[in-house]
């Protein structure tokens, strides 16, 4: 009955978000038409056949009948072709989703990683060299805007010393699935990553040192040391494991964080994944395409969530009971 409440919960936040997906791109200024063909071919064009472009494109129907054929093409996959690539939109936007996947993928593995064990230890030795030093490191690269970051990188390791490509997700002359072609993604996404994980990294040190301080503050921990437990027994069996919900709370959370900063890496980087063709659909007024991309965003954001509170129980029995 709780995964069901949760479920439905869910759904209906799903129903708002593809509402306000439908209706952001339409909020935007601009006619759609005048992304669709050379400047110099629709300065010529008539009234009529401004028109038909428009019909073809579904674009001069009420907004409400375009809301249903949006809602009716969200489960039968059909997402609507793009005006600005003129190919459907499900079929770009599965070309460029193993490369976002491939970045946020790996900026989350390494920030929840590094985060986590960086804010245990800061609480381990509160109030020592670790602990203020890696706050003030924390503090310094969270507060800092990931595309500056990025920038940071893009001028030390590849206009300085020449050791990384700065921009691309792939070398154009290696063959795919070659070793070359591997070296080189595997290269090209050093700096994307890096940008992002370090910014990601900030939160989830922060929320675990916070949670393990509580929780060693808490009466179950003072109990267990008056029964003669060891510090290090009280440090991992009790402390860390009811500290586990919060840190495991912002690591889903973050896959949100994640999805804006790509956004932002993606452009400096020119790295051909979801973000950067948020950023084209945009200049293109592309409402096709914005829609598809806003979708598959929310989908994967709200899902993540999803999963985050399916998980709790499993972290912590006393979920089970609510």
């Amino acid at each position: 009955m709780v995964y069901l409440r949760i479920c439905a919960q869910y759904a209906a936040v799903l129903a708002v978000a593809l509402s306000l997906n439908f209706m952001l791109p339409r909020i935007a200024p601009g006619n759609p038409i005048d992304f669709l063909l050379p400047e110099d071919v629709l300065a010529e064009m008539t009234n009529a056949e401004r028109a038909q472009v428009m019909r073809e494109f579904g674009l001069d129907r009420p907004v409400w009948v375009q809301f249903g054929a949006y809602v009716k093409g969200v489960f039968t996959g059909d997402l609507g072709t793009s005006v600005s690539y003129g190919m459907p939109v499900w079929d770009i936007v599965l070309d460029r989703l193993p490369w976002t996947l491939l970045l946020m993928g790996w900026a989350l593995a390494i920030s929840a990683v590094l985060g986590s064990v960086l804010g245990v230890l800061a609480a381990r030795w509160r109030g020592g060299a670790f602990d203020i030093g890696s706050l003030v490191a924390v503090i310094f690269v969270g507060s800092a805007p990931p595309f500056w970051v990025a920038m940071l990188l893009i001028t030390l390791l590849a206009a300085h010393l020449g050791w990384l490509p700065s921009f691309g997700a792939a070398p154009l002359a290696a063959i795919p699935g070659s070793w070359d072609w591997l070296t080189g993604v595997g290269l090209r996404l050093i700096m994307p990553v890096t940008a992002l994980a370090l910014v990601q990294t900030a939160n989830t040190l922060l929320t675990a040192r916070s949670a393990m301080q509580i929780a060693m503050g808490q009466d179950y921990v003072t109990f267990a040391r008056a029964k003669g437990a060891g510090e290090g027994r009280v440090f991992r069996a009790h402390a860390f494991r009811n500290a586990l919900l919060p840190i495991y709370t912002n690591v889903m959370i973050g896959i949100g964080g994640l999805v804006g900063g790509a956004l932002v890496i993606e452009t400096v980087f020119a790295y051909p994944g979801i973000g950067s063709l948020i950023v084209e659909g945009v200049g293109a007024r592309d409402y096709n395409l914005l829609q598809g991309v806003f979708l598959l965003a929310t989908i994967g954001v709200v899902a993540a969530n999803l999963l985050a509170d399916l998980g709790y129980p499993f972290l912590d029995p006393r979920a089970r009971r609510t």
